[in-house]
């Protein structure tokens, strides 16, 4: 829910009046919040992040063709609690943009010290000391996930960050191809 401005327009007098809580229209992009999406991850996200790009799919392609980081960072699904006991639990395949590195749950709009650890570190190691490269951060279509992770990228210092809002709901519909990942191990955890 966001406030709008609208007209009314009584007796022929233009007035201006504020409508509070007015829900988006079907299709309408959110406006950009000035800090971290807190809550409701999967919802539609604004069309811009102060400080990246924005990547269309085909602008996606060609980052990737070019040697961008990419950088999926939704998080992994969660063990299910009413699993008989003894049942081995097999999480499912994440399939991925080719050649990303995976860093679950750090798409959150807060972190824990550890989880913020995991990023910095994460996209250090993706970056390779190369400064210059684009890093792409992604995750799927209406996830608010990736935007937070990459304007937490901006607040570390990156100044090539681009956002993929479309991720792999759009590369895959785009018949690009997707190869099955795995997270890239937290520290002291083997892989």
């Amino acid at each position: 829910m966001i406030n709008k401005v609208v007209d009314v327009v009584p007796l022929g007098l233009i007035a201006i009046a504020t409508v509070a809580s007015l829900p988006l229209s079907a299709g309408e992009a959110p406006p950009e919040p000035d800090t971290y999406r807190m809550e409701n991850y999967r919802a539609p996200t604004p069309q811009t992040l102060a400080g990246a790009r924005v990547l269309t799919t085909s602008e996606a392609e060609i980052e990737w063709r070019n040697g961008a980081v990419f950088v999926d960072v939704l998080p992994r699904p969660p063990k299910p609690e009413s699993l008989p006991e003894g049942t081995i639990w097999r999480e499912p395949p994440r399939p991925n943009i080719p050649g990303s590195i995976w860093l679950p749950d750090t798409g959150y709009g807060e972190l824990a010290p550890s989880i913020e650890d995991y990023l910095r570190t994460g996209l250090a190691r993706a970056i390779d000391g190369g400064s210059s490269k684009t890093l792409v951060i992604y995750c799927l279509k209406d996830c608010w996930m990736s935007w937070n992770a990459a304007k937490r990228a901006i607040s570390f210092g990156y100044s090539n960050v681009a956002w993929y809002p479309e991720g792999t709901d759009g590369w895959g519909s785009a018949g690009l191809g997707l190869e099955n990942s795995e997270p890239e191990p937290r520290r002291g955890q083997a892989r």
